[in-house]
């Protein structure tokens, strides 16, 4: 593929660690922890598998079909990208404010987990807690990008391939990584990921908002 530059393979790794930025596999560990307490590790290993499948499936959709989808409803890219961009920022904001500690099961959540330990990996594990509006919003505003080049499609979807096995393994170690880096290093992570992802935020909502208004595209990024 002679296309594919130096600046494109970048282009691509930076995608990758933005897009790992926003879904943050350590940071959603102590709730996949506190939702399958009960479960057995046979249980918690299906749930964990289910969960990245559901998230591999619910992201090459919306990279897929996402830009369709927003035509359907008159809804332009650039209009995409600033609102997405303000999902991100609230996400960065609570990442940066976020105690993992205090993450607890409440009785109700225990009941579900025990009738149908399926049922989290879905909800609320996959969805909205790793395939939620901001990695959604990412992948759509990413494809859109990179533009409708197999290759560029292709990178895109190794991506949001890696991160599902990253989240298989990370949940299928849940229990072993935890005790190796605390609390205390999940929080370190969790914030170091929120800033990572307002800087995402800022990005997506200016470059929607020079496509909104041209004349702000003379301002440098």
């Amino acid at each position: 593929m002679e296309n594919l530059q130096i600046e494109n393979i970048s282009s691509y790794v930076n995608i990758f660690i933005g897009l790992l930025a926003i879904v943050d596999p350590i940071g959603a560990m102590p709730i996949f922890l506190s939702v399958t307490q009960p479960n057995t590790i046979e249980e918690k290993k299906a749930i964990a598998r289910l969960t990245a499948l559901s998230f591999f499936v619910i992201l090459l959709v919306g990279m897929v079909l996402g830009e369709s989808i927003l035509a359907v409803f008159g809804i332009s890219i650039a209009a995409f990208r600033v609102a997405g961009g303000f999902v991100l920022f609230t996400m960065g904001i609570s990442m940066l404010n976020s105690d993992h500690s205090e993450v607890r099961t409440t009785s109700d959540d225990e009941e579900i987990v025990v009738k149908n330990p399926s049922s989290v990996a879905v909800v609320p594990l996959a969805i909205p807690l790793l395939a939620g509006p901001g990695s959604l919003s990412a992948v759509i505003v990413y494809a859109h990008q990179t533009g409708k080049v197999l290759y560029n499609d292709i990178a895109l979807g190794i991506s949001i391939t890696f991160i599902a096995l990253l989240i298989l393994i990370t949940f299928s170690l849940a229990p072993e990584i935890d005790k190796r880096i605390g609390k205390t290093g999940m929080n370190i992570i969790a914030k170091i990921m929120g800033l990572i992802t307002m800087s995402m935020a800022v990005e997506f909502i200016a470059g929607g908002m020079r496509d909104l208004f041209p004349g702000l595209q003379g301002l440098q990024m």
